[in-house]
């Protein structure tokens, strides 16, 4: 399989998780102690990292640190904005949709000499 879509793949599980981790508490453990949510968050980020780790170092044989960073920026909002309307019931606005478009214009810019150079 495809170095590029094998480290898209294992970080889109892999944000699923750490969407999680980070703020899947402030909807089911708000009642709880911050210390209790901070063990639960770290138990559910080593599932992250058990997935983000090996996508980082498939994709970075194809591609540098700041091609994969912009690429777990646009998946980190790809996964976020779902869970954030669906899941925490948080209001959907435009804010979303400018910050994704400034985010392809940072993968455009990362990624032009890819994009344009011979193969």
């Amino acid at each position: 399989m495809n170095h590029y879509l094998i480290t898209a793949l294992l970080l889109c599980f892999s944000n699923v998780f750490m969407t999680f981790a980070w703020y899947g508490h402030l909807r089911n453990l708000s009642h709880r102690a911050w210390i209790v949510a901070a063990f639960i968050s770290w138990g559910i980020a080593l599932f992250e990292y058990m997935l983000q780790v090996p996508a980082n170092r498939i994709g970075h044989e194809v591609m540098n640190v700041g091609q994969l960073k912009i690429l777990q920026e646009v998946i980190t909002l790809s996964v976020f904005v779902p869970f954030s309307f669906l899941y925490m019931k948080e209001k959907l606005t435009l804010d979303y949709l400018w910050a994704g478009l400034c985010l392809l214009g940072a993968v455009f810019f990362i990624f032009r000499t890819k994009i344009f150079s011979p193969c």
